[in-house]
């Protein structure tokens, strides 16, 4: 033992000596450490282990710091601490420490920064008051205000204009059990082939509108959508045959197919992970607002316009809901901003400067969500052996044709008028419209709520209202499945508003699409594209089959054609959820053995001047070796 009662290393132990970390005193050196030799004092409890079993590629900085900080000349004399004094131990231990937390810091930085891609990071973490609104917690003044604009402009008109697109889209129904049925002949199955005219234009249109919007501005392609659909709804007032209601319903959905994928991929171009989810929920919840003011339109024009003018009510509703649109659309022309990327080939709006753009740009970037680019050879390749374009399809149709049940309530109430029920109960035409209005109310206020929870508490995992609401929604398909038609009738209402708990799944499953496929904006545009698009294709095809309209009200195959779609797609999701996961766990490994680290030297450079300047033993060895 020396004169101070350290006691010294010895050689021939070198690989069999303990280590005491802090008063762990006894813990095992690590393989890494032992080439480089560990002094140890029983009394003074000094750690002195390489740091290349914690900052890996910065092995050698780590090394050479530690034997700096310490007094030691290479890592084979760290054995000379063994006759220090414990204040000289206990000073440079601090010293080391600090350093080696300073190092902790940057490798973390470079882990967050590097290692793990942009388009995988976990969403941010939001504050309370964050989690009602994501811009309050955006320190930059600029951005905020960036934020404020963007949700002023882009939020309000797809929110407007969705709305009047699922105006436009649903009125038909209402319009059916209103007089049009009667007025134009349509006692077979002429409902559902209309609806399938409409449905086979919207999945011609989707595909090829998307695409265009990676190369033409939003400002001038989605307005002229509008402008389209609108006259189109005009001219609904005019038909006389249900053959001319085929048409007319045809053209509306070429003209609207555009619209809501084209809005998912806007919103997508702009606003991150933990901002996009509620505000893709919220603009698709005008969805119902559209389909519940429908109803109350319908409600009010059959009272008030009917006769008017010798129109039926419903003919009034479609001049009505073309008058309410075409505005919109001319609003759209001035304040639509184009894609970042665009701004170049087409002019920019008045309401963003190029410094919002420049942040605009930085905010994508961090993200890692690619603007546009030319779509080679290579790219198509890669796009179409990839799992995206074939999984994610598959994950929305399941969804979106699984949620049909709610069609039956309205039909269910008109028979009791025409059944003999047993029950006495009759319902008029203003009853029904507003019988059914609370199942979009059930609707809005469940997708309200499932998007800001999707954004702020699960912080961006998609996955996990769909799982749930896909389980809620076969067992209400079952339960109505098996009721009796016209017994437990409260049971039937409730079951009936439950219908559309999944329906706020839309924007959740869009905005897990835009996350996915954040590497390529082409990709991202067709794979959003497809997801609607096939979607509807088979909803034009399979409901002609399993939504027989001479199966209303009771529906038994359709009811269990759902519940089995529903049950499906619990389990796509956890596929899909899986292929993420896969490629996160890949692309990560990729970025950590592409990674250029710091090299030692300049962590060296920026780690030492940090140290203080002091007159002891230990910084003057320290300065010396260095």
């Amino acid at each position: 033992m020396s004169s101070n009662g350290a006691i010294p290393h010895h050689p021939a132990r070198r690989n069999s000596l303990k280590v005491c970390s802090m008063g762990s005193a006894g813990a095992p050196i690590p393989p890494q450490a032992r080439r480089y030799g560990v002094a140890q004092s029983p009394r003074l409890q000094v750690l002195i282990v390489s740091a290349s079993s914690r900052h890996g590629d910065n092995a050698r900085a780590s090394k050479r710091l530690s034997c700096q900080l310490l007094g030691c000349s290479s890592p084979f004399t760290l054995n000379c601490l063994g006759v220090l004094s414990p204040v000289a131990h206990r000073a440079r231990l601090a010293a080391y420490q600090e350093v080696m937390s300073d190092i902790d810091r940057k490798r973390d930085e470079s882990t967050e920064t590097l290692v793990i891609p942009a388009q995988y990071r976990k969403a941010k973490k939001l504050s309370w008051a964050g989690r009602f609104y994501d811009v309050l917690d955006i320190e930059d003044r600029e951005e905020r205000w960036l934020l404020y604009k963007l949700d002023a402009v882009l939020v309000t008109f797809m929110s407007a204009g969705y709305f009047l697109k699922y105006l436009d889209q649903t009125n038909v129904n209402s319009a059916f059990v209103s007089g049009m049925k009667e007025d134009l002949g349509m006692y077979q199955n002429q409902l559902t082939t209309a609806i399938t005219m409409w449905t086979v234009g919207y999945a011609l249109g989707q595909i090829p509108s998307n695409l265009l919007l990676t190369r033409v501005s939003p400002r001038w392609w989605i307005p002229f959508l509008e402008l389209v659909w609108g006259l189109c709804t005009l001219f609904s007032y005019k038909i006389k045959t249900y053959q001319g209601l085929y048409a007319v319903r045809f053209f509306v959905g070429l003209a609207e197919a555009g619209f809501y994928p084209g809005a998912q991929y806007i919103l997508g171009s702009f606003y991150k992970p933990h901002e996009l989810g509620k505000r893709a929920v919220f603009f698709h919840t005008f969805a119902g607002v559209g389909t519940l003011c429908s109803s109350a339109l319908q409600a009010a024009t059959y009272s008030g316009l009917r006769g008017v003018h010798g129109l039926s009510g419903w003919q009034w509703l479609f001049v009505i809901d073309a008058v309410i649109t075409l505005p919109i659309a001319v609003a759209g022309f001035v304040f639509l901003p184009p894609l970042p990327g665009q701004r170049e080939a087409n002019k920019g709006t008045f309401w963003l400067s190029t410094r919002e753009w420049t942040i605009i740009d930085r905010r994508i970037a961090e993200i890692g969500r690619a603007p546009a680019n030319q779509m080679t050879w290579a790219r198509f390749k890669k796009i179409a052996l990839g799992w995206h374009i074939y999984v994610l399809p598959v994950l929305y149709i399941l969804w979106n044709n699984s949620g049909n049940a709610s069609s039956i309530m309205p039909l269910w109430l008109k028979s009791f008028n025409t059944v003999n029920t047993g029950t006495g109960l009759r319902y008029t035409v203003p009853q029904i419209n507003h019988y059914v209005m609370p199942i979009q109310g059930v609707y809005i206020i469940t997708a309200w709520f499932f998007g800001w929870t999707s954004d702020s508490l699960l912080r961006g995992r998609r996955w996990v209202w769909p799982a749930f609401t896909t389980i809620l929604n076969a067992s209400v398909c079952l339960a109505l499945a098996n009721l009796p038609l016209y017994k437990h009738i409260k049971a039937h209402f409730v079951l009936y508003y439950l219908t559309q708990v999944t329906g706020g799944m839309s924007g959740l499953l869009f905005s897990w699409a835009n996350e996915i496929c954040s590497a390529d904006n082409e990709e991202r545009a067709l794979v959003i594209g497809l997801m609607n698009d096939l979607a509807y294709v088979v909803q034009a095809i399979v409901p002609n089959f399993t939504w027989k309209q001479t199966n209303y009200p009771k529906a038994s195959i359709g009811l269990y054609y759902s519940t089995g779609l529903s049950l499906t797609f619990f389990f796509w999701i956890f596929l899909t959820l899986y292929l993420h996961k896969r490629d996160q766990k890949r692309a990560q490994y990729a970025a950590e053995v592409t990674t250029v680290s710091p090299d030692s030297e300049s962590i060296e450079k920026e780690v030492l001047p940090e140290l203080p300047e002091q007159g002891s033993e230990w910084g003057r060895m320290a300065r010396e070796v260095s």
